[in-house]
């Protein structure tokens, strides 16, 4: 029978008690995922288990108390997420991921990238002109594009902001829509709006698109235009066609930056419609100034139970894949359907 392995830390006492979470819910996550027990003995933490476990989980802890006796937050995305690094023989630094500030919302709240993948992504849209951003839902590539567009709006970096998305429709048409032609497309464009006020600012945002220098607009309205100067963001590019994201791509002028969103996972498109977002990776793919940074279930920033449905579809995928049932994406759904997010 193998013997149990046991480390000891010295840990302050308000460290241990972030640590551990309210009732003891960090603790107890810990102790589930890397299948060791932690016991709270006279200001000291005792870790036991075996002993490759244990030596992990000493290594995770240490570095938890380090990032919270910094000032950094400990929450239930971050906790996990360091776990998952620690598990894969990496080290977790909050430090590194929290000194990469991008910007503040209008309430005074950082926001800053939670994961490795959402940090090399905010370095790509520094350092290059057009950058593809691709994963699932809930890993910040909107959110992170958006604060980008906004930092470098006012540094003066550029001189308008411009928002895009493809307005599909999800069985109903947009003429049978109530109202003008801005009502008709503005729900497809909610997401842009929402991240555009938290850290803008209702007002800001307002007084911004008042003197046309920030465009929230369906794609179809890019057009014939060349966009100079502007920092401009295309969003659920899996939804473009071929022509689509051809026709968006060469309206890009001097002094511009791009980003490009999508997940590859959840088109809308009609089944014999290829997606311009896959024709992108293929044809663009090593083009000097042009990045691809994929994120993955890792980098899911959202409720943790998000991250665990994305897991779990993208198993169901490999493995229909596998048997050579590759799961379809592009379903026409018939009237009044909708597809969930």
């Amino acid at each position: 029978m193998q013997q149990e392995y046991e480390i000891k830390l010295d840990m302050e006492a308000d460290v241990m008690q972030a640590l551990f979470g309210r009732h003891d819910s960090f603790l107890f996550e810990m102790e589930k995922q890397l299948h060791v027990t932690f016991v709270d003995r006279d200001g000291k933490l005792k870790i036991k288990g075996n002993k490759v476990e244990v030596e992990k989980a000493a290594k995770l802890v240490e570095n938890l108390a380090e990032s919270v006796h910094d000032g950094s937050d400990l929450d239930t995305q971050r906790l996990n997420y360091a776990i998952e690094v620690t598990e894969e023989g990496g080290q977790f630094s909050a430090q590194e991921l929290d000194g990469d500030c991008i910007c503040h919302t209008v309430s005074g709240k950082p926001v800053c990238p939670k994961t490795k993948g959402q940090q090399d992504y905010v370095a790509a849209m520094r350092d290059d002109m057009i950058v593809f951003g691709i994963g699932p839902a809930g890993t910040g590539k909107t959110y992170l594009a958006m604060a980008m567009a906004i930092t470098a709006f006012k540094r003066g970096e550029v001189e308008r902001i411009i928002l895009t998305r493809p307005a599909i429709e999800a069985g109903e048409k947009l003429g049978f829509l109530p109202g003008d032609l801005q009502s008709k497309v503005d729900p497809y464009l909610r997401p842009l709006y929402d991240a555009l006020y938290q850290i803008m600012g209702a007002e800001g945002f307002v007084r911004n698109m008042e003197k046309g220098l920030i465009e929230v607009a369906p794609l179809a309205y890019m057009r014939g235009r060349t966009l100079d100067n502007a920092y401009i963001i295309l969003d659920e590019a899996q939804n473009t066609t071929q022509a689509q994201m051809k026709m968006f791509l060469t309206r890009i002028g001097f002094g511009s930056k791009v980003v490009v969103t999508g997940d590859l996972s959840q088109k809308d498109l009609a089944p014999d419609t290829t997606s311009g977002l896959d024709v992108a990776v293929k044809v663009l793919s090593g083009v000097e100034g042009i990045s691809f940074c994929t994120l993955t279930s890792r980098d899911v920033v959202r409720h943790p139970l998000v991250q665990k449905i994305v897991k779990a579809y993208e198993a169901y995928e490999k493995k229909e894949s596998r048997n050579g049932k590759p799961a379809r994406d592009n379903r026409r759904r018939g009237a009044g359907g909708a597809k969930g997010r």
